[in-house]
């Protein structure tokens, strides 16, 4: 799966596009010092339920943050559960 990445201002997005769409996004919003991303939305179309894509977007956006020496703050509820089970990726955490 082709994961992009794309920035305006403070927010980020990470998402998957078929067809011109977008079938899978998690979005976050930065902090003004740009140290702190909250990790608030991941949505997966219904044709990719049950594929993983939500863990793979939690993924790409832990790898953005370890790039980036950004710390996150999970507030959605499908991302909190892949920080639940993968206490690896717990280095990134606020």
């Amino acid at each position: 799966m082709d994961i992009q990445h794309e920035q305006q201002g403070p927010r980020h997005a990470f998402f998957i596009e078929r067809e011109g769409r977008r079938v899978a996004q998690q979005t976050l919003s930065g902090a003004p010092d740009g140290k702190l991303a909250i990790i608030d939305h991941t949505e997966v179309d219904d044709s990719l339920r049950g594929q993983g894509i939500a863990r793979l977007l939690t993924l790409n956006t832990v790898e953005w943050a370890r790039k980036s020496g950004v710390k996150l703050a999970v507030v959605c509820p499908f991302a909190r559960s892949v920080f639940d089970k993968d206490p690896s990726l717990h280095d990134v955490l606020a």
